[in-house]
């Protein structure tokens, strides 16, 4: 029994040229031709390459294929041996490449997922994971931030653009009213902050005054947080700050 060329390529999941090239390099010659100088494979030569894809499919070079399968003081044992410590690193990085994916698929599940189009829709320039590191590291082990992305994970585009026009709207009218030179523990100042909690607990979490008293703490001790606030309105960072801390004042007092 003897097999052509394509054959034997169908039955490998090889190309014909594949087959050619062992064969030009002897590494494996056909035992047979047809009368029209065809090759033609016997068993024991589909045996022979069973041996070679094998190697192959391990990493072996053809040149140290050829001296496993030709040379009989070959150590086979060894090419192995050295082989299995390859396939044990190349399959222990793999592994590690495949949980770096996974975290990047659940990273962006559970956070703000929209193509960067729509993102440049909702928030202009701005990059609303700008902090996610930074963020996941102070807060990661809290309720409030994996409620926080449980809620974020289940927003549509139109949510973030319902949420991000809420947040405009309320900086526009606590930067006129900063602007007005109103109090900071006055009423509509204080009002302002109890809307402020509120947005943010509506949306992402649910804050409590105290820890309002530490995001207003916050405003004005992360020099990022005051420059955000002060661009708006120069002293609007110490003045919201007042505001957040009369308004906890007035609700638990």
């Amino acid at each position: 029994m003897s097999y052509s060329v394509g054959q034997v390529a169908d039955f490998a999941g090889v190309t014909v040229r594949t087959l050619h090239h062992y064969d030009d390099i002897g590494l494996l010659v056909p035992g047979g031709r047809s009368h029209a100088g065809h090759r033609r494979y016997s068993d024991e030569d589909l045996d022979r390459l069973q041996r070679i894809l094998f190697y192959r499919e391990l990493g072996f070079p053809l040149d140290e294929v050829a001296a496993l399968l030709d040379d009989p003081d070959a150590d086979q044992r060894a090419h192995l041996r050295r082989q299995h410590e390859l396939l044990t690193a190349r399959i222990e990085k793999l592994r590690k490449m495949a949980a770096a994916v996974e975290q990047a698929m659940e990273a962006r599940r559970m956070g703000i997922n929209l193509t960067p189009e729509e993102r440049f829709e909702v928030f202009g320039d701005k990059d609303p994971e700008q902090y996610a590191e930074e963020a996941e590291q102070r807060w990661g082990g809290t309720e409030a931030y994996a409620e926080s992305q449980r809620r974020a994970a289940r927003y549509t585009k139109e949510d973030w653009k319902r949420l991000q026009a809420e947040a405009d709207d309320w900086s526009e009218r606590y930067t006129a009213l900063v602007a007005a030179r109103e109090p900071a523990t006055g009423q509509a100042a204080m009002d302002m902050a109890e809307e402020h909690r509120q947005h943010v607990s509506r949306w992402f979490f649910e804050v409590p005054y105290e820890m309002h008293r530490c995001f207003a703490e916050m405003y004005v001790s992360d020099e990022r947080f005051k420059a955000y606030y002060d661009a708006k309105c120069p002293g609007l960072a110490e003045h919201l700050h007042d505001a957040m801390l009369a308004n906890a004042a007035r609700h638990e007092g």
